[in-house]
């Protein structure tokens, strides 16, 4: 197979389309204020090419922040694309279009991979769709867009999550999930009085969450949004570990990008040595596979930020490139098989 990206800077979709010729899975990464514009034309350019998108940031050798990025799967897969709507109350009620495109596609775990955008509710989305993927053992990666919209097949939907299923027909696939934090110390709290609907942590051990990080950190009220990058939570998942990133101080609560339940375990993270992780990443990615032919990665926004204020993203970029055709979005949240995770990279590779 191939992976095509392209790119305008100036939001036009025909910039970004040059050279794309016969595409059989196509990726829109869009801005606010094209979005509406651009899944129509797209569709009018590629009619019945299955496609997926979300408003977000796209990279390839060079972080599109603004503007339009289009990625295009072409000679070699097979391919569909659909939505489940209603993710924030019944995303099961749509389960039966992911289980009749499997049938569609026909892979397994070996050479199939699920790509998802979702507009919200992200931790049940996950374990909806992999009621359904699970039967044959396929990954997911995948990630959260802006404003609430994603796109499949030329139609904008609110309150969804447009998927892919994506089949490699000339080889694996295998999806990782990068993890740049360790624990901080032995900490261990009991999450309580927690809002799992506005995913607000309320008290942690029994103290209010915030005091709480702020004695550990010695940090000010307003240092706590900042330190979220060195210091986020973690939630262990048997041998995983799953980062909760803080989004803001709600009196003496922290409001997370992530859901968090009373009587959850949490730990505390520290922010490890990023560059030889991803290295290590690189690494175990040619040892599982010594030929590449695509690599397609979902980075956190607080990744890309955190990156850029210790001037590694285009550094970043440049390393992962060594890999071959490396091309992602920046999301809100990212996604792994049936996980939900902030502040973390994940990836799918194709043989």
């Amino acid at each position: 197979m191939k992976q095509f990206f392209g790119m305008s800077r100036s939001g036009n979709l025909e910039e970004a389309l040059k050279g794309l010729h016969t595409p059989q899975f196509i990726m829109l990464l869009s801005n606010d204020g094209q979005f509406e514009k651009h899944v129509e034309a797209l569709e009018k350019r590629f009619p019945g090419v299955p496609s997926i998108g979300c408003i977000g940031m796209s990279y390839q050798s060079r972080v599109v922040e603004k503007g339009v990025g289009v990625i295009a799967f072409c000679d070699g897969v097979s391919a569909t694309a659909n939505v489940l709507e209603q993710v924030s109350t019944m995303p099961v009620k749509y389960i039966q279009r992911l289980e009749e495109d499997m049938k569609k596609v026909g892979g397994s775990g070996e050479n199939e991979v699920c790509i998802d955008f979702c507009a919200g509710n992200d931790a049940c989305v996950l374990t909806t769709i992999n009621t359904a993927l699970r039967k044959r053992n396929i990954p997911l990666v995948g990630g959260t867009g802006d404003q609430g919209k994603v796109s499949a097949n030329g139609r904008i939907y609110e309150d969804a999550v447009a998927y892919g299923l994506v089949r490699n027909l000339s080889g694996r696939v295998k999806t990782y999930k990068e993890n740049i934090y360790h624990q901080l110390g032995d900490y261990r709290f009991i999450a309580s009085h927690t809002d799992r609907a506005n995913y607000i942590l309320g008290a942690l051990n029994g103290r209010p969450a915030k005091e709480v990080y702020k004695e550990i950190l010695h940090v000010t009220d307003e240092e706590i949004l900042t330190r979220t990058f060195q210091n986020p939570f973690g939630k262990v998942n048997g041998d995983d570990t799953c980062i909760i990133s803080i989004k803001e101080v709600q009196g003496n609560a922290l409001a997370c990008f992530r859901q968090v339940n009373d009587s959850d375990v949490l730990i505390l993270l520290e922010l490890g040595d990023y560059k030889a992780i991803v290295q290590e990443t690189i690494a175990e990615i040619c040892r599982d596979f010594p030929r590449r032919s695509a690599i397609f990665s979902v980075n956190c926004l607080f990744r890309y930020k955190l990156f850029s204020q210790n001037g590694y993203m285009q550094d970043y970029l440049n390393d992962m490139a060594a890999l071959g055709s490396h091309v992602g979005f920046v999301g809100y949240g990212e996604h792994y098989n049936n996980r939900f995770v902030n502040q973390s990279m994940t990836c799918v590779v194709f043989e």
